[in-house]
């Protein structure tokens, strides 16, 4: 298969790439590397400096590569920073998705994996949280996220679009070569990782009174390798139509205070943290259930141990301390 990845020289599109690649797939990354790295594109790939807004250039890059399927990564997402400035999270994840869409109708590509986020959700009413539930989501990112879901599906039925767009809450962990390297860094994985060699600020822990079994917040973790494999899983599924899938741990998620404990273990130095009260709107737990894609497209998760994740991204951090070669350090 002949792949488009946009945003693949960004933390989860690489390691998508990189799957692709090893499979056999002629391989296109697209990225205007404002915040992907030019390094974490993997040996194998084409690689086409660009902005999806760009629809020449897409539809070029499309044209000399004879594209099949696109799966779309590319987009802002930090939830806080889109509500002081939704303009550029409209912008950027759905004005310029559109003029993507519009070049692969153009250039005849009809078929596309989408990267979403369970932000659609926003504060679900049960646990764990599945793809029938209500969306609702609490900010511009989920918000646009939703839309451009919407969007696909209206296009399948008009113009033969084939979709299927996976939402997920919080990627970790790293591949043998690529890791997490983003700058601001904001996951909490990653955060940990990097007091353990002595950079970075304070983490505050928000909360240790919710009603989980040790008082702070559970959230759902799935290794980005699980979540690449659902993505090549859902290019091999685009039989018509538009789906949507949840990807989650398949479990009780990990509380805050577990993967604290983990990444103290994991690294062996006493990562400190303070505590806070609780944020306001933030529940006590987030969990996807992947009940769906496991029953329709047999993906299972095969990384999903705490310490397989931190582990992965402890290996990675130490072996790239400054993180992609394009950054100055740190």
């Amino acid at each position: 298969m002949r792949v488009l990845v946009t945003g693949g020289a960004g933390y989860i599109g690489s390691v998508v790439a990189e799957q692709l690649v090893v499979r056999g797939d002629h391989v296109v990354v697209y990225d205007n590397l404002l915040t992907g790295h030019r390094a974490a594109v993997p040996p194998g790939a084409h690689l086409v400096v660009g902005d999806i807004a760009d629809e020449g250039v897409f539809r070029a890059a499309l044209r000399s590569h004879g594209i099949d399927a696109v799966v779309h990564m590319a987009a802002v997402s930090l939830v806080g920073v889109s509500v002081q400035d939704p303009a550029i999270y409209y912008r950027n994840n759905v004005t310029a998705g559109l003029a993507m869409l519009d070049a692969m109708r153009a250039e005849g590509v009809h078929r596309i994996v989408f990267s979403s986020s369970a932000a659609v959700y926003g504060e679900p009413e049960r646990q764990p949280v599945r793809e029938e539930d209500a969306t609702r989501p609490t900010s511009p990112y989920g918000a646009t996220k939703l839309v451009f879901e919407d969007i696909l599906r209206w296009y399948g039925g008009a113009y033969g679009l084939r979709s299927i767009s996976l939402r997920y809450f919080n990627a970790a962990g790293a591949s043998a070569r690529a890791g997490e390297d983003h700058h601001p860094e904001t996951h909490l994985i990653p955060r940990l990782l990097q007091l353990a060699v002595g950079v970075g600020a304070p983490i505050a822990v928000y909360g240790q009174d919710y009603p989980t079994r040790d008082g702070t917040g559970v959230r759902d973790y799935v290794h980005v390798l699980d979540l690449a494999d659902a993505h090549v899983a859902a290019l091999d599924a685009l039989d018509g139509g538009s789906r949507v899938y949840n990807l989650g741990c398949g479990g009780e998620g990990y509380s805050v205070q577990e993967v604290i404990d983990t990444a103290r273990a994991v690294t062996g130095h006493a990562i400190p943290v303070s505590v806070g009260p609780r944020r306001s709107g933030d529940p006590a737990v987030l969990v996807a259930s992947s009940d769906r894609i496991r029953a329709e497209l047999g993906w299972r998760p095969r990384h999903q141990a705490l310490t397989t994740i931190i582990g992965s991204a402890w290996a990675w951090l130490q072996a790239h301390p400054r993180g992609w070669d394009d950054r100055p350090a740190r």
